[in-house]
């Protein structure tokens, strides 16, 4: 949601924008973003967005990253989503991941790109300063999205961990998702 909130607001500026999605099809994002108040379709009609998804195991690391340098130079968005990074393979402890990630990382930094990769991690109780692919030294920005339970409810929350160059706020603040988006 907040990469395609962040897609969103690219297109709506006139510029393009690049998903890959890596948990569900094109037709499931475009409708499961409309229940937030998303509507992508329109985007993805005017040329605008282009969404790349694709199931994780269909290909190997080396094939996603080829597809992606491929979709980038023929796009040429000035935003890029992935979602999730973590997906990007089956094995938790895959040696592999993380230089393939920096040599995509490398890459959109080359071509001017801004980038939202999404890491789905296994304790959202504590806030992680680092990623479990291990690439939080290679990020300008650090965002963290928890999910905490009290008292049979469930707050969502968001926070910067990091953000370079600018300043910040350090507080904990809930993130809300309903019918009217975030």
């Amino acid at each position: 949601s907040l990469g395609a909130s962040f897609v969103n607001a690219a297109c709506a500026r006139g510029e393009r924008a690049l998903l890959f999605a890596y948990e569900e099809s094109e037709s499931q994002l475009l409708r499961n973003m409309r229940s937030v108040r998303l509507d992508l379709a329109p985007w993805v009609r005017k040329g605008l967005l282009q969404v790349h998804a694709s199931r994780p195991t269909l290909q190997g690391l080396e094939q996603h990253l080829v597809t992606m340098y491929d979709s980038v130079r023929q796009f040429r968005p000035s935003v890029v989503v992935v979602d999730p990074i973590s997906n990007l393979t089956m094995y938790r402890d895959d040696v592999s991941l993380k230089p393939t990630l920096m040599r995509l990382i490398d890459f959109l930094k080359q071509e001017g790109i801004t980038a939202i990769f999404t890491s789905l991690t296994t304790d959202t109780a504590v806030p992680r300063a680092d990623s479990e692919v291990g690439v939080s030294s290679l990020m300008d920005t650090w965002f963290v999205l928890g999910n905490y339970e009290q008292n049979g409810e469930r707050t969502r929350t968001l926070q910067v961990l990091k953000s370079r160059g600018m300043e910040h706020s350090n507080r904990v603040r809930e993130f809300v998702l309903s019918r009217r988006g975030i």
